[in-house]
């Protein structure tokens, strides 16, 4: 499991998928990461910047069905339906989600930091959250299970979605006709990197927090 979730995450596995499901897997991917809680561990940041790379026409790996005009149009639709049927679910849901045993494809620790997320931040969370893997999945799950107004949802929303399909694709398509493409492995580390620092951060602060506490406790 874990080895195919490597191959899942990495430039060649990205490539293969593309190459072989083209428009309807990127859409299925997107769709799925951001709409269904169970997609949390697809690999949207990396996935944009590889589709980006293969629409690029001067690039040798070029996929002629994808036209990069097309391709975000369609993505950014994928990526605001899908927040839309993860608010779906956690306005359907309401408070009983948080009782629900974990199993594999559902951690109630990914549901905690989500919220932790979105009571910090507010609606710039549904934004924020498009650029972290795993908090992206459930964000709007937990947007849903707290009540946010519909209205205010939609509209952060769509300048999330559009904002995270259009900046990493476009990366991509402009890394595509530079010899960058070819370390696109590199890239990909790079930006996950990047993607999982603010999360990283957070649970050590909650660490020193709790450690610090802890000290006061015992003096």
């Amino acid at each position: 499991m874990m080895e195919w979730v490597h191959q899942l995450h990495s430039a060649e596995g990205i490539s293969r998928i593309i190459e072989a499901g083209g428009l309807l897997a990127l859409i299925g991917i997107v769709f799925a990461e951001t709409g269904l809680l169970f997609g949390f561990f697809l690999p949207g940041d990396s996935l944009l910047i590889t589709a980006g790379v293969l629409a690029n026409p001067i690039n040798p790996n070029h996929v002629s069905a994808l036209q990069i005009g097309a391709l975000n149009l369609i993505l950014v639709l994928a990526a605001v339906f899908g927040d839309q049927i993860g608010f779906y679910l956690g306005n359907r849901a309401g408070d009983s989600i948080w009782s629900r045993p974990d199993s594999r494809f559902y951690k109630r620790k990914h549901l905690e930091s989500a919220h932790e997320f979105y009571e910090r931040f507010g609606g710039i969370s549904v934004v924020a959250a498009r650029y972290m893997p795993i908090i992206r999945t459930f964000v709007p799950f937990v947007a849903g299970v707290a009540r946010m107004p519909y209205r205010r949802f939609v509209f952060w929303n769509i300048a999330g979605g559009a904002l995270w399909v259009t900046s990493l694709l476009w990366l991509g398509y402009f890394l595509g006709q530079t010899p960058l493409a070819n370390r696109l492995d590199k890239i990909i580390v790079v930006v996950v990197a990047v993607s999982v620092m603010p999360m990283v951060l957070g649970a050590l602060r909650r660490f020193l927090a709790a450690d610090k506490a802890g000290i006061s406790r015992a003096i």
